[in-house]
């Protein structure tokens, strides 16, 4: 396949996730690892697997093509985890396991399905409603399910199939993770197994209070639009509350309410029931204080731990969590730094920025954390041997450990699709097979810092190009805001991206500015108040102080810029106020409108929009039509349900009532992640013919 062809492998890999293995899962004697994988590199059907640690053999436990499944029956709360949790392959997407991780539970459009690890039996236990994300509970007797909004459960032998709660309307789930929850909380759960399976912490989703926004695509007009429940910055949240829900069979519709301040702690961040009870931490609508609760059997609660901050307290995935004895693992932002914390007491050094608390192990704690920048390691934590670092070499590293057997898995430059290796005490190292495709060029990124704040950036340039080449036209490739950092030393599918520009003529240009993950709170925290001004400013300095680095490389009266989703915001906003800079732009799936995106996300670093409708104003581009001066191409998805293409199509009408010419491409059928393989494959050539014949190269 030639180098030229990166956009069509990537749509028909999709982006390097097939047939690499995914979602490790040790068993309790850490003798066997589950896992999914699909058969090859362009196979999107992901199947179940298991590895036996002793002798390395792997067997195929759950085929979904001998399961006669298909995605057209997939329910409406399954699509939506799948595009929040950015899924982008089919078949068997996620799985559950009992205490002892010899059975394993999945649904499969719809369908529920179990397996014994042991004789590698798979059958099918027939349900009242369709399924949506099962749970075993710790001793494997009964699954717990979503079906139809009510949380049910059914013995693995299928018989007992009833309804712990049913929802009071159509709009109530229980059991279920609401939008902003799995958009920008971490967590994508709604139910919780007691240790001892007689009874379920369940969440109560009540979308009644919600904006309703309409999504209609004019490609097909045949098609009623459809009706999404979303919680539009400075409106009403979803009201969610927790129920205590006993199996009892004497005491059916017993249950008790979870018991908190829900007027001053609006946000169920996380949830849980281990050895030492039920557990949630609850967050204000102001995000500045957090609190861990215990939950008594009657509903009262009493507070564990509270966190505070002047602009946000930020969620760590994975936490809170408790240890064998009941230590609360948590986290604490001190001066620069963010802390593991252990019963009150930080646990890490200043400059180990935590990133990930993946679980606990009797008074062990794993976790990922960040000392420079561009690397992310793998980590453990216990009062007995202290701090220990698993990882080792440039990339991104993460994994799972249980019973001395460690799930390693590694990206790092060159390997998109990362390498997994299973590491047992006393045991050669053994690699999990992957089948993922290697790509057909290598990216070639030279890491730099950048100005007086040491911005992290990376140079791509064509292959071949020397200093005698002559000076490049520029293409800045940033995300460069909360959530994503693009310059690390783990590669994926992004830095090819950026080469594939590159080999086609472009001095391509990444940077990360203040406000990208991993370098700890104080940097985090620069963009409070104002999500623009710093971003571009970033943006701005780096590009100069790169060809201050590299005289005579960089065209700097040829600079373009291109970006998705905040950074589509950020390549609008280029054009937008510094057309003495950037040349042309393209903004993909850009949210335009601050006003329409999410509560949570957006009121985290804008405050309320009542409160502060100045933030607002000067973070939203609707103003700013009238001065674009530079070619400008909006991209956006017409199925989009995170960032709505109302943005796109807002902005272009201010252009257009501005006079500002601009082209616009709509995508029909589209979410806010192209999957489609001929869309996600032209869409990078479309850029490209308007990025040369906007900087007259075509």
């Amino acid at each position: 396949m030639p180098t030229d062809s990166l956009p069509r492998q990537l749509a028909l890999t999709r982006r390097f996730t097939l047939g690499a293995p995914t979602a490790p899962a040790v068993s309790a004697d850490g003798r066997t690892v589950l896992f999914l994988r699909s058969r090859g590199g362009d196979d999107p059907v992901s199947c179940l697997w298991a590895l036996d640690t002793a002798t390395g053999a792997e067997r195929l436990l759950a085929d979904p093509a001998a399961l006669g499944a298909a995605d057209a029956t997939l329910p409406e709360a399954e699509r939506i985890r799948r595009e929040r949790a950015r899924v982008l392959t089919t078949g068997i997407t996620a799985f559950g396991t009992d205490g002892t991780g010899r059975l394993a539970v999945f649904a499969l459009h719809g369908a529920l399905w179990l397996v014994d690890g042991a004789d590698g039996a798979v059958r099918n236990v027939p349900t009242a409603a369709p399924v949506y994300d099962p749970r075993l509970d710790r001793a494997g007797r009964r699954i717990a399910y979503v079906g139809g909004g009510a949380l049910r459960v059914v013995g693995t032998d299928g018989r007992g199939d009833r309804a712990l709660a049913e929802p009071e309307h159509e709009e109530v789930a229980y059991g279920t993770a609401e939008h902003v929850a799995a958009e920008s909380m971490y967590r994508t759960r709604g139910h919780w197994w007691a240790p001892d399976g007689t009874a379920l912490l369940a969440a109560r989703v009540d979308d009644r209070p919600l904006s309703r926004l309409h999504l209609a695509d004019p490609a097909e007009p045949q098609r009623p639009p459809r009706t999404v429940r979303y919680p539009l910055a400075g409106t009403a949240n979803s009201d969610v509350s927790l129920w205590l829900l006993p199996l009892d069979p004497d005491r059916p519709g017993d249950r008790t309410e979870v018991r908190w301040d829900r007027a001053g702690y609006e946000y169920l961040a996380a949830a849980g029931w281990d050895d030492h009870g039920p557990y949630a931490a609850v967050q204000s609508r102001d995000q500045r204080t957090v609190r861990t609760l215990a939950i008594a059997p009657d509903g009262a609660t009493s507070v564990l731990a509270e966190q505070r901050d002047e602009h946000w307290v930020e969620l760590v995935p994975g936490l809170p969590v408790r240890t064998a004895s009941g230590a609360l693992v948590g986290s604490a932002d001190l001066g620069g730094t963010r802390h593991l914390d252990v019963a009150g007491e930080p646990v890490t050094p200043a400059g180990l920025q935590l990133r990930e608390v993946l679980g606990t192990e009797g008074e062990q704690v794993l976790f990922t954390a960040t000392e420079e920048p561009t690397e992310t390691h793998l980590w453990l934590y216990g009062p007995a041997a202290g701090l220990r670092r698993l990882s080792a070499g440039p990339g991104l590293h993460t994994g799972v450990r249980r019973a001395g057997t460690l799930v390693l898995t590694t990206r790092a430059s060159g390997a998109p699709a990362g390498r997994t290796t299973v590491l047992s005490e006393g045991r050669p190292a053994l690699p999990l097979a992957s089948y993922a495709q290697a790509p057909v060029l290598t990216a070639r990124p030279e890491l730099l810092r950048l100005g007086p704040r040491g911005l992290c950036a990376a140079l791509f340039l064509p292959a071949g190009h020397g200093p005698a080449d002559g000076p490049l036209p520029v293409l800045l490739d940033p995300y460069g805001g909360p959530a994503l950092q693009k310059v690390t030393t783990g590669g994926g599918w992004p830095e090819l991206v950026s080469q594939w520009f590159a080999d086609q003529g472009f001095a391509v240009l990444v940077v990360d500015g203040r406000g990208t993950p991993g370098r700890g709170p104080r940097w985090d925290k620069e963009v409070f108040g104002d999500k623009a001004t710093p971003a571009l400013e970033d943006q701005v300095e780096g590009l100069h102080e790169a060809a201050r680095l590299r005289p005579g490389l960089l065209d700097l009266d040829r600079v373009a810029i291109r970006g998705w989703s905040y950074g589509g915001y950020l390549a609008a906003l280029a054009v937008l106020r510094r057309p003495d800079v950037f040349h042309a732009a393209v903004a993909g799936a850009a949210p335009t409108d601050q006003r329409l995106y999410d509560t949570h996300w957006q009121e985290r670093f804008l405050g309320h929009p009542g409160e502060h409708p100045e933030r607002y104003d000067a973070c939203s581009l609707l103003a700013d039509a009238p001065r674009l001066r530079r070619p400008l191409l909006l991209v956006h998805g017409l199925a989009d349900d995170n960032v709505f293409p109302v943005h796109a199509l807002r902005l272009s009408g201010a252009l257009l009532a501005a006079g500002r010419p601009h082209e616009v491409l709509p995508l029909s059928g589209t979410t806010h992640t192209p999957t489609d393989e001929a869309v996600a494959e032209n869409l990078h050539h479309h850029q490209l013919d308007f990025l040369k014949r906007s900087l007259g190269l075509a």
